[in-house]
């Protein structure tokens, strides 16, 4: 983990906090540089948490303009959120929203080799459904298997404010 954070009070550092929030979101949402442009796309994701160091794992199309950004540029900012749950209050600057996210930078490899699609397609299952699922070469080929390395990202959460009754 790295950057900073504005609002410190709202900083997750606990590992298993951090772990939870991944477990719990299902999208990532992937922005790229295109050109001159930015491009951001939400995907389904897997994730690995060793030794401090987070690597997401997606799977997409054989083509397409996300891959084609990626081979020009593999740098990528990575925003994942959950637990969203919008709360009134008295007044309009009262209102907001609880959530918990992770946002990071790092790169994207595009993983070329059937096992290492069978492990990131594994991966993915996981995080995704609880699951485990094996992965054979057929299935492997008919896809794109996409690994970010985050190599430095930061976790927040701000709960919903406490109610007050009368």
């Amino acid at each position: 983990m790295k950057k900073g954070i504005t609002r410190r009070e709202r900083e997750v550092t606990d590992i298993c906090e951090i772990l939870g929030i991944l477990d719990r979101a299902k999208i990532v949402h992937v922005g790229m540089i295109d050109g001159e442009r930015p491009y951001i796309v939400p995907m389904n994701y897997g994730y690995t948490m060793e030794n401090g160091k987070l690597t997401l794992y997606l799977h997409g199309a054989k083509e397409g303009r996300k891959l084609d950004i990626l081979r020009q540029n593999p740098k990528v900012f990575i925003e994942i959120d959950t637990d969203i749950v919008p709360f009134e209050g008295i007044t309009a600057c009262h209102y907001g929203v609880g959530y918990s996210s992770i946002m990071g930078e790092g790169t994207a490899e595009l993983v070329e080799d059937s096992e290492g699609k069978k492990h990131a397609l594994s991966i993915l299952m996981k995080t995704q459904t609880g699951k485990d699922f094996t992965f054979d070469d057929r299935m492997a080929s008919v896809v794109t298997c996409i690994k970010l390395h985050v190599s430095e990202f930061t976790a927040k959460k701000r709960p919903l404010p406490m109610q007050h009754t009368n």
